[in-house]
């Protein structure tokens, strides 16, 4: 992000973003906030911190586990599911990535066409249920539906295969609203990093303003995207490697890279990947703060993908139980801010920004694979 440096220096710090105490939700059937000191019980607090400054979720299974049901109300409450308006609610969640990804190998055109599937899919459940969900394509719309006491839902990640090795199809997917795309599964972006296909993929992501997830990904494509991107990168779903040896966690060296370019690091309430109670999660919190820095931690529900979740985590309702412990373990109320709504915010505000810059002296690209990597 060498040569954006200066630029991106001139918006908003990390540390200066939604942390003016907003307007508190509207619309959100709860009683007011309590007013809750550094005395007062950390539960009473977390929902009064979260009251201000609520969890942007960066991802969530539901789409796909909605196709399995033959009817569903997710205002009123759905059993059948682990997110539904009122948990997301008692969880001050203010805003939620819904997960494009497919199951199973699904290549080409297949891939393409249960990726649209599921965008459709997205875009009628929001439409269906407007007392509570409204779609967002940027930081100021997320704001928006927050302010209006609506979750917002941006759309993504979508796997790389969802391309068929195409970049129109990836300008297309943002003309749809895609807002994030994973690096893996591709052939462009395998074991041995991002092909030259790979690197204009991300060339061409960055002039869009489509954000590269990169949990899942080889290491040596973390690397190669981490040097090549002008915009942050995130990891929808990566914890700390030295903590829990999962596949998709990050290794200590890639938490300080990831800190230092200004990326995001959203850790999954996954027993898997982070382990089987709240403290486990907090541990993996605690590292990912010490090693990037406060300025690129989040936090990632991972709920609905058929991942077990710790002890008292079980649903999008958990939230303040989460921040309840932090503030235990001494978490500043500005650190928590950026944990759950800032540090999101501010990832899309500067991709919107490298975004406008890159349009205004690069083309779309009409590279192909062949050309590339034949």
């Amino acid at each position: 992000m060498a040569d954006l440096q200066d630029e991106l220096h001139s918006t908003a710090e990390v540390g200066e973003l939604d942390l003016d105490h907003p307007e508190p939700m509207s619309g959100v059937f709860e009683p007011p906030p309590v007013e809750a000191g550094p005395g007062a019980d950390p539960l009473a607090r977390a929902r009064t911190l979260l009251t201000d400054h609520p969890v942007a979720d960066g991802y969530s299974g539901l789409p796909w586990a909605l196709r399995r049901l033959s009817w569903y109300d997710l205002e009123l409450g759905e059993s059948a599911v682990d997110t539904d308006v009122p948990r997301l609610r008692e969880g001050h969640v203010g805003a939620l990535f819904w997960s494009l990804h497919l199951p199973g190998a699904l290549v080409g055109e297949r891939a393409v066409g249960a990726t649209l599937e599921q965008l459709d899919l997205v875009k009628t459940v929001v439409a269906a249920h407007p007392e509570g969900l409204r779609m967002a394509h940027s930081a100021a719309q997320v704001t928006d539906a927050r302010n209006c006491g609506r979750v917002a839902v941006l759309l993504g990640p979508a796997g790389a295969a969802a391309l068929d090795d195409s970049l129109g199809i990836l300008r297309a997917l943002h003309a749809l609203g895609l807002r994030v795309l994973t690096l893996s599964g591709a052939s462009w972006a395998g074991e041995n990093g991002l092909t030259r296909f790979g690197e204009e993929v991300v060339r061409e992501m960055n002039r869009l303003g489509v954000l590269a997830d990169l949990s899942g990904a080889s290491d040596a494509t973390v690397r190669r995207a981490l040097t090549i991107s002008k915009s942050p990168v995130m990891c929808t779903r990566s914890a700390a490697r030295a903590l829990r040896p999962h596949p998709a966690n990050l290794p200590d060296d890639v938490l300080v890279e990831l800190g230092a370019t200004q990326g995001l690091c959203l850790v999954p309430l996954t027993a898997e990947q982070t382990g089987p109670t709240v403290r486990d999660v907090a541990d993996h919190l605690d590292h990912v703060r010490e090693l990037a820095g406060p300025g690129c931690v989040g936090l990632s529900g991972t709920y609905d993908s058929g991942a077990a979740h710790p002890q008292d985590l079980s649903d999008a309702s958990g939230y303040p139980r989460l921040v309840a412990e932090l503030l235990g373990r001494g978490w500043s109320e500005t650190d928590l801010a950026l944990l759950t709504w800032g540090n999101v915010q501010r990832v899309l505000r500067t991709a919107d920004f490298t975004s406008r810059a890159a349009r205004r002296r690069r083309e779309p690209s009409m590279a192909r694979i062949a050309e590339l990597d034949g």
